[in-house]
Protein backbone atom coordinates (compact mmCIF):
# COMPACT_ATOMS: atom_id res chain seq x y z
CA UNK A 1 0.00 0.00 0.00
CA UNK A 2 1.14 3.43 -0.95
CA UNK A 3 2.72 5.34 2.08
CA UNK A 4 1.57 9.31 1.94
CA UNK A 5 4.51 10.33 0.72
CA UNK A 6 4.15 8.31 -2.52
CA UNK A 7 1.03 9.29 -2.71
CA UNK A 8 1.90 12.99 -2.73
CA UNK A 9 4.67 12.30 -5.07
CA UNK A 10 2.01 10.85 -7.52
CA UNK A 11 0.65 14.78 -7.38
CA UNK A 12 2.99 16.05 -9.53
CA UNK A 13 1.12 15.44 -12.66
CA UNK A 14 -2.15 16.15 -11.14
CA UNK A 15 -4.63 18.52 -13.27
CA UNK A 16 -5.10 21.05 -10.24
CA UNK A 17 -2.47 23.60 -10.19
CA UNK A 18 -2.70 24.29 -6.56
CA UNK A 19 -2.50 20.13 -5.63
CA UNK A 20 0.63 20.33 -8.40
CA UNK A 21 2.08 23.26 -6.09
CA UNK A 22 1.47 22.13 -2.53
CA UNK A 23 3.08 18.61 -3.76
CA UNK A 24 6.22 20.77 -4.93
CA UNK A 25 6.43 22.65 -1.75
CA UNK A 26 6.13 19.80 0.43
CA UNK A 27 8.63 17.51 -1.24
CA UNK A 28 11.65 20.02 -1.45
CA UNK A 29 12.73 18.34 1.95
CA UNK A 30 12.79 15.12 0.68
CA UNK A 31 15.07 15.68 -2.59
CA UNK A 32 18.09 15.63 -0.31
CA UNK A 33 16.58 13.33 2.74
CA UNK A 34 14.95 10.84 0.46
CA UNK A 35 16.07 10.77 -3.42
CA UNK A 36 14.98 7.28 -3.84
CA UNK A 37 11.38 8.50 -3.44
CA UNK A 38 11.39 10.26 -6.60
CA UNK A 39 13.10 6.45 -8.54
CA UNK A 40 9.63 4.79 -8.85
CA UNK A 41 7.46 3.94 -11.60
CA UNK A 42 10.90 3.33 -13.70
CA UNK A 43 11.59 7.37 -13.05
CA UNK A 44 8.15 8.83 -13.54
CA UNK A 45 8.47 11.44 -11.09
CA UNK A 46 11.66 12.62 -12.14
CA UNK A 47 9.66 13.14 -15.90
CA UNK A 48 7.17 14.65 -13.93
CA UNK A 49 9.45 17.29 -12.62
CA UNK A 50 10.79 18.11 -16.02
CA UNK A 51 7.36 19.41 -17.40
CA UNK A 52 6.67 21.29 -13.65
CA UNK A 53 9.95 23.02 -14.37
CA UNK A 54 7.98 24.73 -16.94
CA UNK A 55 5.02 25.64 -14.66
CA UNK A 56 3.70 28.38 -12.93
CA UNK A 57 6.57 30.18 -11.61
CA UNK A 58 6.09 29.39 -8.15
CA UNK A 59 5.87 25.46 -9.17
CA UNK A 60 8.60 25.98 -11.68
CA UNK A 61 11.44 26.78 -8.68
CA UNK A 62 10.35 23.96 -6.38
CA UNK A 63 10.46 21.71 -9.60
CA UNK A 64 14.13 23.08 -10.32
CA UNK A 65 15.18 23.14 -6.92
CA UNK A 66 14.16 18.83 -6.79
CA UNK A 67 16.31 18.36 -9.76
CA UNK A 68 19.02 20.09 -8.89
CA UNK A 69 19.18 18.17 -6.01
CA UNK A 70 18.05 15.19 -7.41
CA UNK A 71 20.96 15.63 -10.16
CA UNK A 72 23.68 14.29 -7.57
CA UNK A 73 22.11 10.71 -8.27
CA UNK A 74 23.66 9.26 -11.41
CA UNK A 75 20.48 7.50 -12.63
CA UNK A 76 18.72 10.84 -12.75
CA UNK A 77 21.74 12.61 -13.81
CA UNK A 78 21.45 10.92 -16.97
CA UNK A 79 17.93 10.17 -17.77
CA UNK A 80 17.70 14.46 -17.98
CA UNK A 81 20.88 14.81 -18.88
CA UNK A 82 19.99 12.67 -22.23
CA UNK A 83 16.92 15.07 -23.05
CA UNK A 84 18.06 17.16 -25.97
CA UNK A 85 14.75 18.55 -26.19
CA UNK A 86 14.61 19.46 -22.24
CA UNK A 87 18.26 20.78 -22.81
CA UNK A 88 16.89 23.03 -25.34
CA UNK A 89 13.94 24.64 -23.48
CA UNK A 90 16.43 25.13 -20.50
CA UNK A 91 18.82 27.42 -22.46
CA UNK A 92 15.61 29.30 -23.58
CA UNK A 93 14.64 29.81 -20.28
CA UNK A 94 18.19 30.38 -19.18
CA UNK A 95 18.76 33.30 -21.04
CA UNK A 96 15.49 34.40 -21.13
CA UNK A 97 15.75 38.01 -19.59
CA UNK A 98 12.88 38.32 -18.13
CA UNK A 99 12.92 34.47 -16.80
CA UNK A 100 12.00 34.79 -12.96
CA UNK A 101 13.78 31.22 -12.39
CA UNK A 102 16.80 31.86 -14.56
CA UNK A 103 19.19 31.41 -11.62
CA UNK A 104 17.71 28.45 -10.97
CA UNK A 105 17.97 26.99 -14.45
CA UNK A 106 21.70 27.83 -14.48
CA UNK A 107 22.12 25.82 -10.99
CA UNK A 108 20.55 23.03 -13.16
CA UNK A 109 22.50 23.27 -15.99
CA UNK A 110 26.03 23.25 -14.12
CA UNK A 111 25.01 20.34 -12.68
CA UNK A 112 24.10 17.90 -15.54
CA UNK A 113 27.19 19.21 -17.36
CA UNK A 114 28.94 16.80 -15.60
CA UNK A 115 27.31 14.06 -17.78
CA UNK A 116 29.05 13.53 -20.93
CA UNK A 117 25.87 13.88 -23.05
CA UNK A 118 26.79 17.70 -22.27
CA UNK A 119 29.93 17.56 -24.08
CA UNK A 120 27.69 18.55 -26.90
CA UNK A 121 27.45 22.12 -25.53
CA UNK A 122 30.93 22.30 -27.22
CA UNK A 123 29.68 22.07 -30.67
CA UNK A 124 25.87 22.70 -30.36
CA UNK A 125 24.20 25.37 -32.32
CA UNK A 126 21.07 27.36 -31.66
CA UNK A 127 19.25 30.90 -32.72
CA UNK A 128 21.53 33.47 -31.01
CA UNK A 129 19.15 34.89 -28.09
CA UNK A 130 19.16 38.69 -29.37
CA UNK A 131 19.32 40.20 -26.34
CA UNK A 132 22.30 37.67 -25.18
CA UNK A 133 24.50 37.31 -28.16
CA UNK A 134 24.94 37.37 -31.47
CA UNK A 135 26.66 34.27 -31.65
CA UNK A 136 24.51 30.80 -32.78
CA UNK A 137 27.18 28.63 -30.81
CA UNK A 138 25.53 27.89 -27.29
CA UNK A 139 28.84 27.85 -25.28
CA UNK A 140 29.54 31.11 -26.74
CA UNK A 141 25.95 32.31 -26.08
CA UNK A 142 26.26 30.78 -22.43
CA UNK A 143 29.75 32.77 -21.65
CA UNK A 144 28.20 35.96 -22.62
CA UNK A 145 24.77 35.13 -20.24
CA UNK A 146 27.65 35.02 -17.75
CA UNK A 147 29.50 38.38 -18.65
CA UNK A 148 26.63 40.65 -19.75
CA UNK A 149 24.45 39.21 -16.60
CA UNK A 150 26.26 39.71 -13.93
CA UNK A 151 24.89 41.29 -11.21
CA UNK A 152 21.64 41.32 -12.83
CA UNK A 153 23.09 43.03 -15.73
CA UNK A 154 20.84 41.11 -18.53
CA UNK A 155 18.05 39.85 -16.02
CA UNK A 156 17.14 41.78 -12.54
CA UNK A 157 15.80 38.02 -11.13
CA UNK A 158 19.59 36.42 -12.16
CA UNK A 159 23.15 36.56 -11.68
CA UNK A 160 24.19 33.65 -13.48
CA UNK A 161 27.32 33.26 -10.86
CA UNK A 162 26.57 28.94 -11.30
CA UNK A 163 27.41 29.38 -14.43
CA UNK A 164 31.36 29.99 -13.94
CA UNK A 165 30.87 26.45 -12.22
CA UNK A 166 29.59 25.01 -15.62
CA UNK A 167 32.88 26.30 -17.08
CA UNK A 168 35.28 24.38 -14.53
CA UNK A 169 34.10 21.46 -15.76
CA UNK A 170 33.95 22.05 -19.47
CA UNK A 171 37.22 23.04 -19.12
CA UNK A 172 38.70 20.15 -17.77
CA UNK A 173 39.05 18.61 -21.06
CA UNK A 174 41.35 18.72 -24.37
CA UNK A 175 38.03 20.60 -26.43
CA UNK A 176 36.76 22.72 -23.61
CA UNK A 177 40.54 24.05 -23.13
CA UNK A 178 40.82 24.49 -26.89
CA UNK A 179 37.56 27.01 -26.40
CA UNK A 180 38.90 29.13 -23.52
CA UNK A 181 42.15 30.03 -25.21
CA UNK A 182 41.03 30.30 -29.05
CA UNK A 183 39.89 33.74 -30.26
CA UNK A 184 36.31 33.58 -31.38
CA UNK A 185 35.49 34.88 -34.94
CA UNK A 186 31.67 36.31 -33.48
CA UNK A 187 33.86 39.15 -31.14
CA UNK A 188 37.27 38.45 -31.44
CA UNK A 189 37.60 37.83 -28.28
CA UNK A 190 39.72 34.61 -26.53
CA UNK A 191 37.22 33.90 -23.84
CA UNK A 192 39.74 33.03 -21.05
CA UNK A 193 40.32 36.98 -21.04
CA UNK A 194 35.91 37.54 -20.43
CA UNK A 195 36.73 35.51 -17.49
CA UNK A 196 39.91 36.84 -15.23
CA UNK A 197 37.97 40.39 -14.82
CA UNK A 198 36.21 38.31 -11.88
CA UNK A 199 38.73 36.89 -10.04
CA UNK A 200 38.20 40.32 -7.66
CA UNK A 201 34.17 39.65 -7.70
CA UNK A 202 32.18 39.92 -4.73
CA UNK A 203 30.25 36.98 -5.49
CA UNK A 204 32.69 33.86 -3.71
CA UNK A 205 30.98 31.29 -6.14
CA UNK A 206 31.55 33.25 -8.65
CA UNK A 207 35.37 33.39 -7.90
CA UNK A 208 35.32 29.69 -6.98
CA UNK A 209 34.45 28.80 -10.58
CA UNK A 210 36.54 31.27 -12.54
CA UNK A 211 39.57 30.22 -10.25
CA UNK A 212 38.83 26.78 -11.45
CA UNK A 213 38.19 27.28 -14.87
CA UNK A 214 41.43 29.43 -15.07
CA UNK A 215 43.73 26.98 -13.26
CA UNK A 216 42.45 23.98 -15.97
CA UNK A 217 43.34 26.32 -18.99
CA UNK A 218 46.59 26.42 -17.60
CA UNK A 219 47.33 22.22 -17.96
CA UNK A 220 47.40 23.42 -21.80
CA UNK A 221 51.34 23.94 -21.60
CA UNK A 222 50.84 25.48 -25.59
CA UNK A 223 48.42 28.17 -24.44
CA UNK A 224 50.99 29.48 -21.90
CA UNK A 225 52.83 32.23 -23.71
CA UNK A 226 49.17 34.19 -24.60
CA UNK A 227 48.68 33.64 -20.91
CA UNK A 228 51.41 35.52 -20.11
CA UNK A 229 51.37 38.13 -22.58
CA UNK A 230 50.43 41.59 -21.75
CA UNK A 231 48.41 42.42 -24.69
CA UNK A 232 46.45 38.85 -24.72
CA UNK A 233 45.27 37.41 -21.39
CA UNK A 234 47.48 39.31 -19.80
CA UNK A 235 47.01 36.30 -16.76
CA UNK A 236 49.43 37.04 -14.09
CA UNK A 237 47.61 40.80 -12.27
CA UNK A 238 44.19 38.62 -12.03
CA UNK A 239 46.57 35.83 -10.20
CA UNK A 240 48.92 37.89 -8.14
CA UNK A 241 45.84 40.89 -7.05
CA UNK A 242 43.59 38.28 -5.06
CA UNK A 243 46.92 36.74 -3.40
CA UNK A 244 48.13 40.07 -2.22
CA UNK A 245 47.36 41.50 1.09
CA UNK A 246 47.77 45.20 2.57
CA UNK A 247 51.67 44.55 3.13
CA UNK A 248 54.15 46.79 2.21
CA UNK A 249 57.33 45.79 0.24
CA UNK A 250 60.67 47.24 -0.01
CA UNK A 251 61.59 49.78 -2.74
CA UNK A 252 64.01 47.54 -4.55
CA UNK A 253 61.21 44.55 -4.72
CA UNK A 254 58.32 47.08 -5.06
CA UNK A 255 59.81 48.79 -8.26
CA UNK A 256 60.44 45.37 -10.27
CA UNK A 257 56.31 44.29 -9.81
CA UNK A 258 53.78 44.69 -12.64
CA UNK A 259 52.45 48.07 -12.68
CA UNK A 260 48.81 47.06 -11.48
CA UNK A 261 50.78 45.29 -8.08
CA UNK A 262 52.57 48.60 -7.11
CA UNK A 263 51.30 50.97 -4.35
CA UNK A 264 48.36 48.65 -3.64
CA UNK A 265 46.27 50.76 -0.86
CA UNK A 266 46.81 49.92 2.65
CA UNK A 267 43.15 48.63 2.67
CA UNK A 268 43.95 46.09 0.10
CA UNK A 269 42.51 42.64 1.22
CA UNK A 270 43.60 39.36 0.19
CA UNK A 271 41.47 36.81 -1.20
CA UNK A 272 39.32 35.33 1.65
CA UNK A 273 38.74 32.07 0.61
CA UNK A 274 41.52 30.07 1.63
CA UNK A 275 40.65 27.18 -1.84
CA UNK A 276 40.61 30.11 -3.77
CA UNK A 277 44.13 31.35 -2.94
CA UNK A 278 45.10 27.42 -3.05
CA UNK A 279 44.33 27.52 -6.57
CA UNK A 280 46.00 30.40 -8.03
CA UNK A 281 48.67 29.42 -6.61
CA UNK A 282 48.34 26.00 -7.78
CA UNK A 283 47.71 28.02 -11.42
CA UNK A 284 50.99 30.10 -10.80
CA UNK A 285 52.73 26.77 -10.58
CA UNK A 286 51.57 25.75 -13.55
CA UNK A 287 52.70 28.17 -15.46
CA UNK A 288 56.47 27.18 -14.29
CA UNK A 289 56.46 24.28 -16.36
CA UNK A 290 59.10 25.72 -19.14
CA UNK A 291 61.75 27.77 -18.60
CA UNK A 292 60.23 30.91 -20.04
CA UNK A 293 57.59 30.62 -17.51
CA UNK A 294 59.91 30.52 -14.83
CA UNK A 295 61.76 33.57 -15.83
CA UNK A 296 58.47 35.23 -16.69
CA UNK A 297 57.32 34.59 -13.25
CA UNK A 298 60.65 35.94 -11.56
CA UNK A 299 60.58 38.69 -13.52
CA UNK A 300 57.24 39.83 -12.18
CA UNK A 301 58.02 39.40 -8.34
CA UNK A 302 55.81 36.73 -7.83
CA UNK A 303 57.96 35.74 -4.87
CA UNK A 304 57.25 38.37 -2.51
CA UNK A 305 53.74 37.61 -3.13
CA UNK A 306 53.99 34.28 -2.31
CA UNK A 307 56.26 35.36 1.04
CA UNK A 308 53.58 37.14 2.32
CA UNK A 309 51.05 35.02 1.44
CA UNK A 310 52.85 32.17 3.58
CA UNK A 311 53.23 34.54 6.17
CA UNK A 312 50.10 35.88 6.78
CA UNK A 313 47.23 33.03 5.99
CA UNK A 314 47.29 30.36 8.53
CA UNK A 315 46.03 27.77 6.41
CA UNK A 316 48.15 24.17 5.77
CA UNK A 317 46.80 24.09 1.96
CA UNK A 318 47.81 27.28 1.44
CA UNK A 319 51.31 27.36 2.67
CA UNK A 320 51.91 23.50 1.32
CA UNK A 321 51.00 25.32 -1.84
CA UNK A 322 53.17 28.52 -1.29
CA UNK A 323 56.15 26.64 -0.26
CA UNK A 324 55.69 23.95 -4.06
CA UNK A 325 55.81 27.27 -5.65
CA UNK A 326 58.71 28.88 -3.70
CA UNK A 327 60.91 26.00 -4.68
CA UNK A 328 60.59 25.96 -8.28
CA UNK A 329 60.73 29.61 -8.47
CA UNK A 330 63.57 30.59 -6.42
CA UNK A 331 65.99 27.67 -7.43
CA UNK A 332 68.93 27.76 -9.51
CA UNK A 333 68.77 27.65 -13.13
CA UNK A 334 72.51 28.04 -13.64
CA UNK A 335 73.75 25.08 -16.03
CA UNK A 336 70.06 23.80 -17.14
CA UNK A 337 70.40 25.25 -20.52
CA UNK A 338 67.12 25.52 -22.66
CA UNK A 339 64.86 22.71 -22.11
CA UNK A 340 64.68 20.18 -25.21
CA UNK A 341 61.56 19.01 -26.78
CA UNK A 342 61.65 15.53 -25.10
CA UNK A 343 61.53 17.45 -21.50
CA UNK A 344 58.69 19.53 -22.43
CA UNK A 345 56.84 16.71 -23.58
CA UNK A 346 57.52 14.85 -20.37
CA UNK A 347 56.98 18.40 -18.41
CA UNK A 348 53.40 18.46 -20.14
CA UNK A 349 52.62 14.72 -19.54
CA UNK A 350 52.81 15.37 -15.89
CA UNK A 351 50.59 18.29 -15.69
CA UNK A 352 47.97 16.38 -18.57
CA UNK A 353 47.79 13.33 -15.03
CA UNK A 354 47.10 15.94 -13.21
CA UNK A 355 43.66 16.57 -11.13
CA UNK A 356 42.03 18.68 -12.92
CA UNK A 357 39.99 21.70 -11.10
CA UNK A 358 36.66 22.16 -9.71
CA UNK A 359 34.97 24.98 -7.65
CA UNK A 360 35.91 23.69 -3.59
CA UNK A 361 33.00 21.95 -2.45
CA UNK A 362 32.54 19.99 0.53
CA UNK A 363 33.22 16.47 0.83
CA UNK A 364 29.93 15.28 0.53
CA UNK A 365 28.75 18.13 -1.64
CA UNK A 366 29.70 16.81 -5.54
CA UNK A 367 26.93 19.12 -7.18
CA UNK A 368 24.44 21.99 -6.37
CA UNK A 369 22.11 21.40 -3.44
CA UNK A 370 19.12 23.75 -2.67
CA UNK A 371 17.06 23.53 0.27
Amino acid sequence: MPTELEDLVEFLHHGNTQIRQIACENLVGFSTAQPSLFKGQKLQPVRDLKLLALDYTPIAKNALTILINLSSDEEILELVASDDKFLEILLRKLMNVKEPNADEFAMLLANLVKSDHLKKLHTMKREAPAAVSTSENAIDQLMDCFVKGAEGGLNKHANFDYLSYLFADLSQSEQGRAYFTTRQEYDGVVPITKLTVFTEHKSDIRRKGVASTIKNVAFDVASHPMLFGEDEANLLPYLLLPIAGPEEFPDDEMMSMLPDLQLLPPDKKRESDNTIITTHLETLLLLTTTREGREKIRAAQVYPFVRECHLHVEDEEVREACDRLVQVIMRDEEGEGEQTDAELAKAQKEIEEAPPAQPAQDEDEKVVELF
